[in-house]
């Protein structure tokens, strides 16, 4: 009885961080972005068939676009092109699952932004600032992946 309360809890808590944090993002900009956290729960959701962790990275993700007025699913897409192209390139360091989460942080938030400026160029718009906040924010997803 006290075990599964605990676990509502802990689950009831995750959604309400995952639906609070990125309206809280869009107010203060100076609190990290956490973009490849969330596929990096994503990608650990499909590769250990935990389906809470991939519903609370989609709607951490979906949420992140929505509030911060970024291009929908490009989040979801990049996480997705990161795990069909590089994923399976990255276990030959089976030995150093720190190693492979910190691989995953960077290269999703380098492929998100990348595809960012695309979209950026193609629709001849700025979507986000890339300055020492960005850098930041990548600083805090590969500490939040090695903690993990």
């Amino acid at each position: 009885m006290r075990h599964s309360s605990v676990k509502i809890l802990i689950v009831l808590f995750w959604l309400f961080v995952v639906l609070l944090y990125p309206m809280l993002i869009s107010i203060y900009v100076t609190l990290p972005l956490f973009i490849g956290f969330a596929g990096l729960m994503f990608i650990i959701g499909l590769e250990k068939e935990r389906y809470l962790y991939i519903l609370f990275a989609i709607i951490y993700m979906l949420n992140v676009e929505i509030n911060l007025s970024l291009p929908l699913f490009l989040l979801l897409i990049s996480t997705l092109i990161f795990y069909i192209f590089i994923n399976n390139k990255l276990h030959f360091l089976k030995l150093c699952r720190v190693c492979i989460y910190v691989l995953t942080v960077i290269s999703i938030n380098l492929i998100y932004f990348f595809i960012l400026t695309l979209y950026d160029i193609v629709t001849q718009q700025h979507s986000i600032n890339f300055d020492g906040l960005i850098v930041i924010s990548i600083i805090y997803d590969i500490i939040a992946a090695v903690l993990i």
